[in-house]
């Protein structure tokens, strides 16, 4: 007679043991789910209130996403393993760029539309995706893990001590300079003399006491040491939630030296619906869309060995079906996101660790992650709560989160062979090199076609097109399944 009890990825657990663990897989990915829509919403420059309602629907669609990868929406969608889903680190890079280039909603509008027809695009190539493994062996997706961490740094660093540019610029403009200016366009104009240059401006020469003030770095500083400590001494959960923790311990700081208040969270609503196309219907660039869609292929090959690692590690088998299912709800998770007003999805890491940390395998676990997730997205007070939290102490955690993905692109790269095959070596040293471009010359596309900009302005997509491109040429298309689940055990983004 055959048996009856399920298979442990199936197996329904009691209420309360789903609820807590369920909580468990929200905190462990909470951290690095919000940066995404803070992020971006910084780089659009949009009022307070519409960056912590990009938040709530970040939270909204997180939920949604893992109950459909989770659960299994017909044969078409869902992977059926215990993933949460999350905002991939991958695409921060140019959708700054495309929000630098065209900032408000009408850049809103512009990168939603690109995320939605991305989502659309993978949806209909993800059986192909799922044979493209080939063409990202470790030396691909280690190096560009790399370019996304080290992209990403500066955003954290710039959290800390300010933007270089704007009200927190290292430097501004001497009032007596400014003065003296205006006192010569008026003493021109009233003596005949031809007028001064239009674009005539005095140079910012002062030191500017909003950039880098101590206060802020020592909160910064402060929320980077309590992680480390509890990185350091704590065990299991609670190392695992680490950079939560330190951005609550800064949070309590910033409070206590009055840099932080909860005015925005008392005016949110309690509980608010996510409306779709908030910003209103979403415009399609073409270039926008092509950049987009490359950031998916690259997000959907690190899914593939994220998927085939936690098969392993569940004892479940993921087939070529299975596979190209869990890619398409990549895909249609991008869609969902672009509809309600956020950004592309894929599994998260830490959460795959926290599966072989706690031992439990059931896909319900997830189900109830998700759940929470939808209901955190219902209550605008709590993306209120997050958009509150002040740069300087985002700053200490952003060093660690975005540090983290670096390394774990080391990581990878160290089980690459270098010593018998120098080719290796070309690959990422001329790889990181384009990927550096941008944040070393950020004008250098100033002479290239407009249309151009967004494709070419991001780091990331061009380390990506490097690797793949060299890697081809130097070694041909070698890699295998097996070392992308080897690369997948390895990530902790």
């Amino acid at each position: 007679m055959a048996s009856s009890t399920p298979h442990p990825v199936d197996e329904i657990l009691p209420a309360p043991k789903l609820l807590g663990l369920g909580f468990q897989h929200v905190l462990v990915m909470y951290a690095g789910a919000v940066a995404v829509p803070l992020i971006i919403g910084r780089a659009l420059k949009l009022d307070p209130a519409d960056v912590a309602f990009l938040i709530s629907a970040d939270l909204f669609v997180c939920g949604i996403a893992t109950l459909i990868q989770s659960l299994g929406v017909t044969q078409w969608f869902g992977i059926r393993l215990p993933v949460m889903m999350g905002v991939t680190f991958a695409a921060v890079g140019p959708m700054v760029a495309m929000a630098n280039a065209n900032p408000g909603p009408e850049g809103a509008r512009a990168i939603f539309g690109a995320i939605m027809a991305a989502g659309v695009i993978s949806m209909l190539i993800a059986p192909l995706v799922s044979k493209m493994l080939r063409f990202f062996p470790p030396v691909v997706t280690g190096t560009i893990i790399l370019v996304i961490g080290v992209s990403l740094m500066r955003i954290g660093i710039n959290w800390i001590f300010g933007n270089p540019f704007g009200p927190t610029a290292p430097s501004i403009v001497d009032p007596a300079h400014a003065e003296w200016l205006a006192a010569m366009k008026d003493g021109a104009a009233a003596a005949g003399l031809p007028p001064m240059p239009e674009k005539l401006a005095a140079a910012a020469s002062v030191p500017n006491p909003a950039y880098a003030p101590l206060g802020n770095v020592a909160v910064s500083a402060v929320v980077l040491v309590s992680i480390l400590m509890i990185a350091r001494f704590a065990r299991g959960f609670i190392a695992n939630i680490s950079v939560l923790l330190g951005i609550v311990i800064g949070c309590v700081l910033a409070i206590a030296i009055g840099a932080m208040n909860f005015d925005k969270v008392a005016k949110a609503d309690v509980f608010a619906f996510i409306t779709p196309f908030h910003f209103g219907m979403p415009s399609f660039d073409p270039v926008m869309i092509l950049t987009m869609v490359l950031v998916m292929i690259v997000v959907m090959i690190e899914s593939t060995g994220m998927f085939l690692a936690l098969g392993d590690m569940t004892g479940r088998r993921v087939d070529q079906k299975a596979l190209a299912a869990g890619l398409r709800t990549d895909g249609l998770g991008t869609l969902i996101g672009g509809i309600f007003n956020t950004f592309p999805y894929t599994s998260f890491s830490q959460n795959v660790g926290l599966v072989g940390v706690t031992g439990i395998k059931s896909r319900f676990v997830c189900v109830a992650g998700g759940i929470i997730l939808i209901v955190l997205g219902l209550l605008p007070k709590m993306g209120a709560l997050v958009e509150s939290i002040p740069t300087m102490v985002l700053g200490g955690a952003g060093l660690v989160m975005f540090g983290m993905v670096a390394a774990t692109g080391v990581r990878i790269l160290a089980g690459v062979n270098f010593t018998t095959n120098r080719n290796n070596l070309f690959v990422v040293a001329v790889s990181l090199g384009f990927g550096m471009i941008p944040l070393v010359a950020p004008n250098f596309k100033q002479w290239m076609p407009h249309g151009l900009h967004p494709l070419i302005e991001s780091g990331i997509l061009l380390a990506s097109i490097a690797a793949v491109a060299l890697n081809a040429f130097f070694n041909g298309a070698s890699g295998s399944a097996e070392e992308a689940k080897v690369a997948a055990s390895m990530a902790d983004h």
